[in-house]
């Protein structure tokens, strides 16, 4: 009897982890498991699909984005048919086979700059520096596509680059590297956290900056790092708490912040009515695009995300996205990042969102799966 109930649990315990759903992008499903589906206004993304396409060079990209240029204007209805007719929707599997992970968002902000350093603008924004070393991976080992290493050379060794601490601390480690200068450092940093953003300069005139790259060291959310300090409760954590406390506590600003060794340079943008480029090298649409792990989501792809707003109702975002940035805190197989685009409402958006969602990746049929 013993015996039998110890086969029987073995194999209870081998069917589970055979049905377990490994993570990753899975087995098409059909259209209907995308929640409201037929109310959303897809025609809204259809120019930065088109924008997509530009830089989807392989096949199968390439068959429908011919079909896609030549189709012209299209209404919602017609956007529906197109993807209906030509993609395949494909679920997202987390860990454990769960289809469930965080949904946050981004934003373009705005800060108070100046081409020269003075008592108030004394803090800069760098550009690449000259002794930053960028090595693609992928261009030796075709295994390590899209890894690079980033460092400088001392000798004839590659060691790590400055982190944000040494950064902060020591303003010659990169001089002759700033763009320009800024009057606050927490807003420096909340920079970098978006990637890109617009300054307003104390002459009257408006320039935008976008991310040109980084200095290799891993990201670290503040907001974790505030919590574990206890300085404040994991449900409280959004863009703003986080703000208010670096603000309220000078002497214990470039403490904390060096927890993130992460460190972007930036440079200035052209086109900055269009808003910033993102990973794909094409201009973000505001509530369409989202940054993703291009690991596990291609980039160029669309996503259908199913999700709600950060507000006391707790209301359905359900709409058709882009894949077309990417992001250092921005990891793993459910997760992906709103740009909300600028302005009060779109930082409000961005600031307090920290959802759970679900990801649906529509691809050309016939895509490739890696299993």
């Amino acid at each position: 009897m013993y015996k039998s109930l110890s086969i029987f649990l073995l194999c209870a315990v081998m069917m589970s982890a055979c049905t377990t759903r490994p993570p990753g992008i899975g087995d098409p499903v059909d259209w209907s498991s995308l929640r409201n589906w037929t109310a959303d206004n897809q025609s809204d993304m259809w120019d930065g699909f088109l924008k997509s396409c530009q830089k989807l060079r392989q096949q199968p990209w390439q068959g429908v984005c011919v079909l896609a240029k030549s189709s012209g204007d299209l209404s919602d209805a017609e956007t529906r048919e197109f993807f209906e007719s030509n993609f395949e929707v494909r679920p997202v599997y987390a860990k454990g086979g769960t289809t469930e992970g965080l949904i946050t968002g981004y934003y373009e902000p705005l800060l108070k700059g100046s081409w020269e350093r003075s008592e108030e603008f004394r803090y800069p924004l760098y550009g690449l520096p000259e002794d930053l070393l960028i090595v693609d991976l992928g261009s030796i080992y075709p295994q390590l596509k899209n890894l690079r290493l980033r460092g400088k050379l001392m000798g004839n060794k590659v060691v790590p680059y400055y982190d944000r601490g040494q950064l902060d601390d020591d303003q010659d480690l990169l001089q002759g590297s700033e763009i320009l200068w800024v009057n606050s450092l927490v807003d420096v940093f909340f920079l970098h956290v978006q990637g890109s953003g617009r300054i307003q300069l104390d002459d009257g005139s408006t320039v935008a900056v976008g991310y040109a790259g980084q200095n290799g060291h891993p990201y670290q959310s503040i907001g974790k790092v505030l919590v574990q300090m206890g300085e404040l409760e994991k449900e409280n954590v959004t863009l703003f708490t986080i703000r208010d406390w670096l603000k309220s506590n000078p002497t214990r600003l470039n403490e904390v912040l060096a927890r993130n060794p992460s460190y972007i340079f930036f440079e200035l943008r052209d086109g900055e009515a269009d808003g910033p480029v993102g990973s794909l090298n094409v201009t973000l649409t505001p509530r369409r695009s989202i940054a993703v792990d291009r690991n596990v989501i291609p980039l160029g792809a669309p996503v259908w995300l199913q999700t709600t707003l950060p507000n006391a109702q707790q209301s359905p975002l359900n709409q058709l996205m882009l894949a077309q940035d990417t992001g250092g805190a921005i990891k793993g197989h459910v997760r992906a990042d709103v740009f909300w685009g600028r302005g009060d409402e779109a930082e409000r958006m961005a600031g307090l969102m920290k959802q759970q969602g679900e990801l649906f990746v529509l691809l050309p049929k016939g895509y490739p799966i890696k299993k």
